[in-house]
């Protein structure tokens, strides 16, 4: 059994193409078929459904697929230790982020940077929770940046990096001079939100829900800076969280004020898992973000902050 083959069977599983699977691996499709027809016969049982096209694979293939993708992330880790040992960190680190906590980010991948300059960063910011702890355990990322629940699995453990809070985000002119909204404000307002799939939506909805209200949005989007971009143009107002403003500021011509009545936060931090000896690069994330105050972070805003 070669890692060649596990790659090609994992490419597979995610693509469910041949020809897209083999193009992830730069392979040709033949040489793909082939090395998974190999691990077939070496393990002696079907892993792939076979007909006229890709159907999918076998209870068999979905169990080894299970398998495949923890000696990879095993071999890599190994990789990732001893060039450690050696010369410092290297090789690709993989984040995933839900798109509410994507603005924080690069709170930790500067320091991290700048700890490992040998290390590359992929960020995936668009991911929800329950994406971010499939991929974890699937050896597809290194760490995730999520909410923060009481029932997180054993499987994974949580670095606390700062409490979401919410502001109310309107022109200037909607704005008037309140200093705080509360939610029955907001419900009256033209609203644009992130889409009710979205975790950081769900948040929203149980607020309104326990003020006895509920968001009717015009427009839904899964992309908070697509939320700040429909403010601008006069037509909406949005619920954001307080993080963002420490990316854009308070833009000219608008305003953000606390929610109130009720007011609310959430945790959000970074998650990895509990199995050893795992990622060394997830252990650096680690323990970056145990050391960085990104929640003091946050609370500094680019530029002039204007009226908040």
């Amino acid at each position: 059994m070669l890692f060649r083959q596990l790659e090609y069977l994992v490419a597979l599983s995610r693509e469910r193409h041949f020809a897209r699977a083999a193009q992830a691996c730069f392979v040709s499709q033949p040489a793909l078929s082939e090395a998974v027809r190999k691990l077939e016969e070496e393990l002696d049982v079907p892993l792939v459904r076979r007909g006229r096209k890709y159907e999918g694979l076998t209870p068999e293939g979905e169990r080894i697929v299970v398998w495949a993708q923890r000696i990879l992330a095993d071999r890599d880790a190994l990789k990732n230790e001893v060039g450690a040992l050696r010369s410092g960190l290297s090789g690709r680190m993989r984040i995933g982020s839900v798109p509410t906590a994507s603005g924080a980010v690069s709170l930790l991948t500067g320091p991290f940077c700048a700890a490992h300059p040998l290390v590359s960063v992929e960020v995936i910011a668009d991911l929800q929770s329950e994406e971010i702890l499939r991929q974890l355990q699937n050896f597809e990322i290194d760490a995730g940046i999520t909410y923060l629940h009481n029932g997180l699995s054993e499987h994974f453990q949580a670095v606390p990096m700062y409490e979401e809070r919410y502001v109310l985000l309107t022109t200037a002119a909607d704005g008037g001079a309140r200093s705080t909204a509360t939610w029955a404000d907001a419900s009256r307002l033209p609203l644009c939100l992130l889409t009710e799939a979205m975790q950081g939506r769900k948040v929203l909805d149980g607020v309104f829900a326990e003020a006895g209200l509920r968001p009717s949005p015009r427009l839904e989007t899964d992309s908070v800076a697509t939320l700040f971009a429909h403010v601008r143009t006069g037509l909406w107002a949005s619920i954001v969280p307080h993080t963002w403003l420490h990316v854009f500021g308070v833009p000219q011509g608008m305003r953000a004020v606390p929610m109130v009545e009720p007011a609310r936060s959430v945790r959000v931090g970074l998650v990895v898992t509990t199995r050893e000896p795992g990622s060394v690069m997830a252990r650096a994330l680690a323990d970056i973000a145990r050391h960085t105050d990104v929640a003091a972070a946050l609370e500094r805003l680019p530029g002039d902050s204007g009226a908040r």
